[in-house]
């Protein structure tokens, strides 16, 4: 191992790989770290670095993926240097910052790079920017490493770039910088027994849990460290161990996720005091970056949850998801820093081996909104001009912009306006960045400061207004929870110059459950719904939504008493189940939303009255706010909006006598029979689908399916034919036959392409001697025969063989059945008679 340059400095295999990471960046001035958990990349690369001449009188940027990380490394080193952080070493997070004149190291989010790139391009007084833990792919990695790329291809080619990671394609990540060198670099790591323990079935998730913890515990000397999807199941794990762990009076237990203070998440990376053991509860975040002292046992529940975009919802929702194998690997590696280690994993080998190979990046899952805002305020409308490891879904992409635009953040050409500007100054989502500036101008910043904050918690009930005012109460909330939340509300009514008390808003005719509804609207104007007047079952109420959706609340809900909501998250799918939501007044509606309020002539068809429905609607998108009837509307909508009915209730609905299907049988068996001449297509298919060239014309004071009775379907039918036509027709293709009885008989056309038929008594074919024909000539008819009591005898289309062959034997069977009838021996010489012979003869 080569000798450490700052002697004071622990000696970690990252150190050996110094001289080559040294050697890439002052000759290509890129370089691809690829180091395993353990090798001191996070704390040793950055002050291993600030002795270079090439850094001179510039600083370090490090990013990293996760506020606790960050202040984690920050404070790592500087304990390393012997000095207090914000000295040589400081961070930047959000609403938190501790840097100095002399500081030459600070670890920021990746969210804070962005930012200051787009606040100046040139990154001035920066040296090299080390994106750390890159594998996680976050959506803020990939867009802040793609503007450094930009930034230091068009304005900064001095400028240094160091992407470090345990686990990643690194020669995917090496081309994308412009062919950089790949250093590799060793672990210290030790040896992790790991062994899977699927639950027994029937055992809660949360006792399997406390018991593998405690198993640890029992089996080891060190720390335990658990790995746990969130907040919620970490507190339902900590009350199941704190019920088992009875006596145990040298075990402390330590909480770890995001939204902890940030003393608490202190103390559980803290090593535990002499004497004493650690059970961590933890989420993924402390995954990677993270050293947590005295952890030789790690349980993973093999969970995690993470940010999936929703199109129908419009928004990110969090699923609960099985974690990829390297990041098991990633997990399991913690047990194994301080010596050999032991892992439990609560899944079979199986399931191990079906996880995916790697986490999905964020860009190609979660919400675009935030990440099309800052494209287009770094000027760029072609992704393709940006350098990016992945592609963002076409769809997501093309919802984010839409939402941008609709909410004026983008111009028709995909540009920036000047409030989109505003909204990416705002630390926050697009939408809730919109509320706030909105709320601001309306005097209700203060609220609308809340709603944001109170919205970030993972855990709220369904009345917004009633968390938001326990929030601002501090009823019912931990000390830390409440602390975050109130400083979150004070910076965020810094940056929208609120000059109002952070608990009271200027805007005096508003109160304050009024006054979250409004802002709320603000951010999902869609999301605006009114209680439905029917309601259609007794479990939930329905409420209709501005974008024409409906979402429910359980009737026992107390909000489900409001007639108008303003829904700010709700569950995916049909129907959409309210979770939060805060109700207001229909004044504020139309106070507020004034813009999108619309009067149009509505005319269409209602299914539920079976007519056309003709009305001045005022409305605000699908919901109907006020309503008149049109004393005259316009006869083409009216018969537009016909038509649209009959194809949902279909041509049944039509008179269709028998002489209309007999009309339109003849003209389909001409069809097929003459297909070398030009017979229109009256099935059913084509009629339906071309209503508006035969049907309309003739809808004239007809809205309403009863009035459809009025319709003489042969004469609309046979204005499909020419004089010419409709002569031909009746020639090829007769309606009436005339027998040697002197009757007229009427064909029937209705088997279409087959030969129509003509059902006749027998008797009153006596003497012809050949079989009708239509179509000039070509298609003899199908004579279905009959008896004197119009029952079938015969069906034939060869009337001199049904004489010579058949005859014989129906006049045998029949003859002392029908007695009056004549049955003469010789059909064809006797005369033809539909009548029955007088009594008595």
């Amino acid at each position: 191992m080569i000798a450490n340059p700052l002697p004071n400095l622990p000696t970690l295999p990252v150190v050996e790989a110094l001289s080559a990471l040294r050697a890439a960046l002052a000759r290509d001035s890129h370089a691809v770290l690829a180091a395993p958990p353990g090798s001191g990349k996070t704390t040793l690369v950055p002050l291993l670095l600030l002795q270079e001449n090439w850094l001179q009188g510039t600083k370090i940027l490090m990013l990293e993926p996760r506020r606790i990380a960050a202040r984690a490394a920050a404070a790592r080193m500087a304990s390393l240097l012997g000095e207090r952080v914000g000295e040589t070493i400081g961070y930047q997070i959000r609403f938190d910052k501790k840097v100095s004149a002399q500081t030459r190291v600070e670890v920021i989010t990746e969210g804070v790079l962005t930012r200051r790139l787009q606040a100046d391009a040139d990154l001035p007084g920066v040296g090299l920017v080390i994106f750390d833990e890159f594998h996680e792919r976050s959506l803020d990695a990939d867009l802040a490493l793609a503007l450094t790329l930009d930034t230091r291809r068009n304005l900064r080619p001095d400028l240094r770039l160091l992407v470090m990671s345990a686990t990643l394609d690194t020669a995917r990540v090496a081309a994308l910088l412009g062919g950089a060198e790949v250093i590799e670099s060793g672990g210290r790591m030790f040896p992790v027994a790991i062994s899977y323990a699927p639950p027994r079935s029937g055992i809660e998730p949360d006792e399997a849990v406390a018991n593998a913890a405690l198993n640890a515990l029992d089996a080891g000397d060190g720390d335990v460290l658990v790995f746990l999807p969130g907040a919620r199941e970490i507190r339902d794990a900590q009350r199941a161990i704190d019920r088992r762990l009875n006596a145990r009076s040298d075990v402390d237990m330590h909480l770890l996720y995001g939204d902890l203070a940030s003393a608490q998440q202190d103390a559980a990376l803290a090593p535990a005091p002499t004497g004493r053991r650690k059970i961590i509860l933890a989420t993924n975040i402390a995954q990677t970056s993270l050293t947590i002292e005295g952890v030789t046992s790690v349980v993973d529940s093999g969970f995690a949850r993470v940010a999936r975009f929703d199109l129908g919802a419009g928004a990110n929702r969090l699923e609960t998801l099985r974690i990829s194998r390297a990041a098991a690997d990633q997990r399991a590696g913690r047990a194994g820093r301080l010596g050999p280690g032991a892992c439990q994993r609560l899944w079979s080998r199986d399931q191990h081996a079906a996880l995916p190979a790697h986490d999905t990046p964020e860009i190609l899952a979660a919400d675009l909104s935030r990440f099309a805002l800052e494209v287009a305020g770094w000027g760029v409308r072609d992704l393709a001009e940006l350098t990016l490891l992945d592609k963002p879904p076409a769809s997501a992409w093309s919802y984010a912009q839409d939402l941008l635009r609709q909410l004026d953040a983008l111009d028709t050409d995909s540009r920036i306006t000047a409030h989109g500007r505003e909204l990416a100054r705002l630390p926050a989502t697009p939408r809730i960045a919109h509320m706030l500036l909105l709320a601001q101008r309306a005097g209700l910043g203060a609220s609308a400061a809340w709603v944001a904050a109170v919205l970030e918690q993972r855990s709220i009930g369904s009345d917004l207004a009633f968390e938001v005012e326990r929030f601002r109460s501090g009823r019912g909330i931990d000390a830390a929870t409440l602390a975050r939340t109130r400083d979150t509300v004070r910076q965020l009514m810094r940056l929208i110059d609120a000059d109002a008390h952070p608990d009271k808003d200027s805007n005096k005719d508003s109160d304050e459950n009024d006054a979250v509804g409004r802002v709320v609207a603000l951010a999902y104007p869609e999301r605006i719904a009114r209680r439905r007047e029917v309601q259609r079952d007794t479990r939930d109420v329905h409420y209709l939504c501005v974008d024409g959706g409906e979402a429910r609340l359980p009737a026992r809900d107390a909000m489900a008493a409001g007639e108008w909501l303003a829904i700010a998250h709700w569950e995916p799918g049909t129907p959409r189940k309210i979770r939060a939501a805060a109700s207001f007044d229909e004044r504020r509606v139309l106070q507020d939303h004034a813009r999108a309020i619309a009067t149009r002539e509505h005319i269409q068809w209602d299914a539920k009255t079976e007519s056309v429905i003709a009305e001045r609607q005022c409305s605000l998108g699908a919901i109907v706010l006020e309503s008149r009837s049109l004393r005259e509307p316009g006869d083409v909508r009216v018969r537009t909006a016909m038509i649209e009915g009959l194809r949902k209730l279909g041509l049944a609905v039509l008179p269709w006598s028998d002489a209309a299907r007999q009309f339109q049988a003849r003209v389909l068996s001409l069809r097929v029979w003459r297909s070398d001449e030009d017979w229109p297509a009256v099935d059913h298919d084509n009629l339906l689908r071309t209503l508006e060239d035969w049907l309309a014309p003739h809808l004239e004071s007809i809205n309403k399916r009863e009035h459809l009775q009025r319709l003489d379907l042969v004469e609309i039918l046979g204005a499909q034919l020419d004089y010419v036509k409709a002569q031909r027709l009746a020639k090829l293709a007769p309606t009436h036959i005339n027998v040697p009885s002197g009757s007229s008989i009427a064909l029937d056309y209705s088997t279409s392409a087959a030969a129509p038929v003509l059902a006749v008594k027998l008797q009153e074919l006596f003497g012809l001697r050949q079989t009708p024909t239509v179509d000039d000539g070509r298609m003899p008819v199908a004579l279905h025969l009959l008896s004197p009591g119009r029952r079938p005898i015969q069906v034939t289309q060869d009337l001199p063989g049904f004489w010579a062959r058949t005859y014989p034997e129906v006049k045998k069977e029949l003859k002392g059945r029908y007695p009056r009838h004549p049955w003469p021996d010789d059909p064809l010489a006797a005369p033809a008679t539909a009548r029955a012979k007088p009594r008595g003869t």
